[in-house]
């Protein structure tokens, strides 16, 4: 007889409830897993402890990977007594969880003899593999809880973020990689990507990097698409009133919705930032309408207010000095040689509306941004100029170090007009990009 068709020898009642479980842990389905687990210890009292006591962690982990995901234990005070208390910290969760499991552990290397010494090495080797991704996750809770803490704050360290996050996915890259674990494996893996892509992003935007934060923003984009078909796939059957049915796709968890806005805010700032370059592969009408997609659309609102209060000019200016890579917009081959600039040329306008920066008005620009330096470097005053020679007005901000937005109108205003100001303010604060951290928490504003 071929053995090649001989059959397939069944898979161990245990093993099959294990796949079934970390299957489903693994797209999210964190209450069916729940259910599933608890409904196993249920059917089999007489099972060994180390089973018994692995099925009642897995329904433990369910629990925690579902608050994990909802992010609602940001910002909470630690405390709380039962597992599944809300002021309950996540880290307490997890830490309890760690101890259940480190528990049969301990039970599954003691174990001599036995009915199944097989069984008891699996759960005990997959109890420890689970301890690893355990104080993983308590590290990447602490993290968004830093990132959480960190929205006040007027600049953000983006690259301390990224090596933190890079150690930890170092620490614990292979630590919980047996085969029937790598759904929840799969899942985390994508997670962190998808988190680390976009701060890498959002750090080469404010160092006006075109290539790389646009790798960056599709690598990520094309990660939250395979994550979020996994929710498509998932249909929920609800009975309505007069007796049919209707299927709609499971709701994603806030953590997976929070990380589409912060590439959503990403992709609306690097619009902004590079709309030179991406104008000049398309039309200005299609560009109006890729760029009105954006939300915020910075460049229909610069243009907007420029139409209402008959101003000059509207420029994001950067600062490349001591930048050696700055070789102006867009992509340039990384072997290309361009000298650095100099002079007025170290401050080039990357947006500039309605036209052209205006050039006359650009050494009065560059010597406002040296004699202010210390108020713009505030990163929160609005800097006012007027210059009776020129009879020029000028305001401008800093929204981050390497840029500063200057606001032109070939008349006297005052100072005070809260009009201009407050568009300022409102711009610089959006552009900074330390909202959408705010916005972690469930129900925050950001």
């Amino acid at each position: 007889m071929n053995n090649d068709l001989a059959p397939l020898s069944p898979v161990p009642l245990e093993q099959a409830v294990l796949e079934t479980c970390f299957q489903q842990l693994g797209i999210f389905s964190y209450d069916r897993a729940k259910d599933y687990v608890e409904k196993e210890k249920e059917n089999n009292k007489s099972a060994g402890a180390s089973w018994s006591s692995l099925l009642a962690a897995l329904a433990h982990l369910a629990a925690a990977e579902k608050a994990y995901h909802s992010m609602t234990f940001l910002g909470q005070k630690l405390g709380g007594q039962s597992f599944f208390s809300r002021k309950d910290s996540i880290r307490t969760i997890y830490t309890s969880l760690h101890n259940e499991l480190k528990k049969v552990v301990m039970t599954g290397r003691n174990a001599t003899g036995g009915t199944a010494p097989h069984l008891e090495e699996l759960l005990s080797h997959l109890s420890e593999q689970l301890c690893f991704f355990i104080q993983a996750r308590i590290e990447i809770a602490d993290f968004y809880e830093k990132m959480y803490s960190l929205s006040s704050q007027k600049s953000i360290n983006l690259e301390e973020l990224v090596d933190c996050l890079e150690s930890i996915l170092q620490k614990y890259s292979s630590r919980f990689h047996h085969p029937i674990l790598s759904p929840l494996e799969s899942s985390f893996q994508l997670e962190v990507d998808v988190l680390k892509q976009l701060l890498k992003a959002q750090a080469e935007i404010s160092e006006w990097k075109f290539l790389p934060s646009l790798l960056n923003l599709h690598n990520a984009h094309t990660k939250l698409q395979t994550w979020g078909q996994i929710f498509e796939k998932q249909r929920e059957t609800r009975k309505h009133l007069f007796g049919g049915q209707t299927q709609k796709a499971v709701q994603p968890p806030h953590l997976f919705l929070w990380l589409m806005k912060l590439k959503n805010t990403l992709l609306a700032k690097f619009s902004f930032y590079f709309h030179d370059a991406l104008s000049r592969q398309t039309a200005l009408s299609e560009m109006k309408t890729l760029t009105a997609k954006t939300n915020p659309d910075y460049f229909g609102k610069t243009s907007s207010f420029l139409r209402k209060y008959d101003v000059t000019n509207v420029s994001l200016i950067f600062d490349n000095r001591g930048s050696e890579s700055f070789q102006g917009h867009g992509y340039h081959h990384p072997h290309s040689y361009r000298e650095a600039p100099k002079g007025v040329d170290q401050f080039p306008a990357v947006v500039s509306l309605p036209g052209d920066r205006p050039v006359i008005h650009w050494p009065n620009v560059i010597m406002i941004m040296s004699d202010r330096a210390a108020d713009l470097n505030t990163l929160d005053k609005v800097v006012h100029f007027y210059d009776d020679k020129v009879q020029s007005t000028y305001f401008l901000t800093r929204p981050e170090p390497h840029f500063t937005i200057v606001v032109i109108f070939e008349s006297k205003k005052s100072e005070k007009d809260a009009h201009f100001v407050s568009f300022l303010n409102e711009l610089s604060s959006s552009l900074k990009n330390s909202k959408p951290f705010a916005s972690l928490k469930p129900g925050s504003k950001g």
